[in-house]
């Protein structure tokens, strides 16, 4: 392959067609992940373009490599022999010899494989191909799936954020022993309550991690707007409340931030103490379903090789 500088984000899906019909030009067949760590090799990606993955856990690379794959197989330039197992055809060799030295753009890849895209219907045959790459820069259509669920989940994250801003201090507590309930704390039986108001003694809920209450986790819970930010004083004086109960170990939940001082005194070695911002909150709400409701499923399908695999012909 010819020398390229280092790659410091992920090439688009057509990138990878040249390095993976190299790998595969000795015409010996390969499983897939054997093609993968040949194109990974033989091309300088940074560190961190080897550590991008996407919300599934896999890589951006392995994700971006398999949709080449299928390409390719769908345009014959390679087959595939069993599950994972890859071998170049004599088209595949044909253009890999006249394009040493090409890396596909999106644009390329359109032009050259539209005939295995068009859509056909009963009275025509269109020139419009069926679009399998992205229109959204160099992601596939699953990155792009995947990042307009981000965008909805922000938008949900904001809202959750200026409802409980905006809620009473009382529901305010409720929402974040329910919240702590739900990630496990307090046992099966759910063993939590908000102790906020008057006499109080400095924190807001208490959550019983065991059946006789001999092991306790205090919480202290702050409105704040988004602006404002929780500072070390404020840290402190929770601390000498939890002092006061005879424990050291508590968690300090706010719709804002904290202040690098306020981080920095809830690390101290004498005391154990959780922090949790209001970015942190929205999240885990969102992902132990607090305050939230699922409102659509979508189902993406791939075709099963193993159902293929099996059957005998």
């Amino acid at each position: 392959m010819p020398e390229i500088t280092e790659l410091t984000v992920v090439p688009p899906w057509p990138f990878f067609v040249r390095p993976v019909l190299e790998a595969l030009e000795n015409n010996e067949p390969k499983a897939r992940q054997e093609i993968f760590q040949f194109v990974i090799n033989a091309s300088p990606f940074s560190q961190e373009v080897l550590d991008a993955t996407i919300s599934s856990g896999q890589t951006v690379i392995a994700h971006r490599l398999g949709w080449t794959l299928s390409h390719l197989v769908k345009s014959s330039w390679i087959i595939r022999l069993s599950k994972g197992i890859y071998q170049i055809t004599d088209e595949g060799k044909i253009w890999l010899a006249a394009n040493r030295t090409t890396d596909l753009t999106y644009s390329d890849a359109n032009k050259i494989f539209k005939r295995y895209w068009q859509q056909k219907s009963n009275k025509n045959i269109t020139d419009t191909p069926q679009q399998p790459l992205s229109s959204h820069g160099d992601q596939t259509p699953i990155e792009s799936i995947e990042n307009s669920i981000s965008v909805l989940v922000e938008a949900t994250k904001g809202e959750l954020l200026s409802r409980l801003r905006a809620s009473d201090p009382t529901f305010f507590e409720k929402a974040v022993i329910k919240l702590l309930l739900a990630m496990g704390y307090g046992g099966a039986e759910q063993r939590g309550r908000q102790i906020g108001g008057t006499g109080d003694g400095g924190v807001d809920g208490v959550i019983d991690q065991d059946a006789l209450g001999l092991e306790k986790i205090y919480v202290q819970a702050k409105r704040y707007a988004e602006t404002a930010s929780v500072g070390s004083a404020t840290i402190r004086e929770f601390i000498g409340a939890l002092a006061i109960k005879g424990v050291s170990s508590g968690v300090f939940i706010t719709t804002s931030s904290f202040t690098q001082s306020a981080k920095d005194t809830a690390a101290s070695p004498s005391h154990s103490i959780a922090l949790i911002d209001g970015a942190k909150l929205a999240s885990l709400m969102i992902k132990y379903r607090v305050g939230v409701q699922i409102k659509q499923i979508y189902e993406v399908f791939e075709l099963d090789e193993d159902f293929f695999d099996d059957i005998e012909p």
